[in-house]
């Protein structure tokens, strides 16, 4: 008897055993499925951050959104398909995606759902079940406070990696008309999305003549004030990009690599007021080569054929990652945010600028507005990609924005 019991636990054991390595192998399915619904979302949501969408209150009204969507489905599923889940890779039939977005043409959401409705078992065949069902779904949130007052409720942001220039609230194709309202965010003029400097536009510049901030003239469309290194704009110690000539003042880090410090809505910033004559002009020129990875001209670009929003970019033959020239990309090193401070509130003394609001940047890949040297030295062309308002009504903890754009991107769900 004590033999027939021991031989029967042995197997109620051995069949505990088997069917618990099917429990694991259903939970770290179920665990990938969420991995891959996660990136899927927070992929498509980047694309609408990066397109531009979300600058523009009626983007939903005049289609802008609506293409938008489109490039931001075909990326998730993309980036879904190279999820394995199982150990199969995911399909485009196991990826729903929503026909519209939610939340506003300013704060759109993506929810995404993977699923996996025939997942082998092993030994749960025993019992009659050859299949289980696995899905999962994550909803991604693209924040721009400039539509925010829209629905009473702004938060602020704080973007990272945000580059030393402090523009003035001028906007450049109609000054000295604002680009935000400072009260509440709104963007004056949403057709500024996709003003280019180049050809006739004004090229982004030095504001202080011959380089020499100590003394700061009165702002001007599109004319920077070099941020202060000490107090503002803490230059980045590791991660800067490899450049020739290599980059070694401050100023230079802090435009080719990334500032760790997130600069918030509604916080002030600092003017670096030293004399730095022409070199500052110089290593502005230097330091947008080595960002846009453009010493010979071969940066990456605006696609032409996506020359207004919702934009995509293409890769060019000096991007570091093999194998992408002339491919189209989502995010480039050629996007950058820049803070932009009340005019209002300026002062001489280069303290105290309030920050209202950050504008999205692509930078031409030369550091300079026209080929040659000489006078146009240090002149930056731009494309305005994103306009992000802050609004002096904004309250709570900042959301972090990500990476290059100053619309945030971030999980909600689960």
């Amino acid at each position: 008897m004590i033999a027939l019991l021991a031989a029967a636990m042995l197997l109620v054991i051995g069949a505990m055993a088997a069917l618990s390595i099917d429990v694991v192998t259903f939970y770290t399915a179920r665990s990938e499925t969420q991995l891959a619904a996660d990136s899927a979302a927070l992929a498509a949501a980047r694309v609408l951050a990066n397109s531009g969408a979300t600058s523009d209150p009626n983007s939903i009204n005049d289609g802008l959104m609506t293409s938008a969507w489109g490039i931001a489905e075909a990326v998730a599923l993309q980036v879904a398909e190279q999820n394995p889940v199982g150990g199969t890779n995911l399909a485009a039939a196991n990826v729903i995606f929503p026909a519209a977005p939610g939340g506003t043409s300013t704060n759109p959401t993506v929810t995404i759902t993977v699923q996996v409705p025939n997942l082998p078992t092993f030994f749960a065949r025993i019992w009659g079940t050859k299949f289980v069902a696995v899905s999962a779904s994550a909803t991604a949130e693209v924040y721009n406070p400039s539509g925010a007052h829209l629905t009473g409720s702004t938060i602020p942001v704080a973007p990272m990696c945000v580059k030393p220039w402090l523009l003035p609230n001028i906007d450049p194709s109609s000054p000295p008309n604002p680009i935000f309202a400072t009260t509440n965010g709104a963007i004056n003029d949403p057709a500024l999305l996709g003003w280019t400097s180049s050809p006739t536009g004004v090229p982004m510049s030095l504001a202080c003549p011959g380089g020499n901030c100590s003394g700061l003239p009165p702002p001007v469309a599109w004319q920077y004030y070099p941020g202060d290194p000490a107090t503002t704009f803490p230059p980045p110690t590791q991660a800067i990009p490899t450049c020739a000539p290599a980059m070694t003042t401050q100023y230079e880090k802090s435009i080719a690599g990334c500032i760790e410090t997130p600069i918030a809505c509604n916080s002030t910033a600092n003017v670096d007021t030293s004399n730095y004559g022409n070199n500052r002009n110089r290593e502005t020129e230097r330091a947008v080569n080595c960002l846009t990875h453009a010493n010979t001209n071969q940066g990456d670009q605006v696609d032409p054929a996506y020359a207004s929003a919702p934009f995509e970019f293409l890769a060019g033959n000096d991007n570091p990652i093999a194998g992408l020239a002339g491919k189209d990309v989502m995010v480039s090193d050629s996007l950058v945010t820049v803070p932009v401070f009340d005019v209002n509130s300026f002062n001489t003394s280069g303290t105290n600028f309030p920050i209202v609001g950050f504008v999205q940047l692509f930078l031409n890949p030369n550091g300079m507005a026209a080929p040659g040297f000489g006078p146009n030295r240090g002149k930056v062309n731009t494309t305005i990609i994103n306009m992000a308002g802050c609004g002096t009504g904004a309250s709570g903890t900042p959301i972090l924005g990500n990476g290059a754009s100053p619309v945030a991107v971030r999980l909600i769900s689960p």
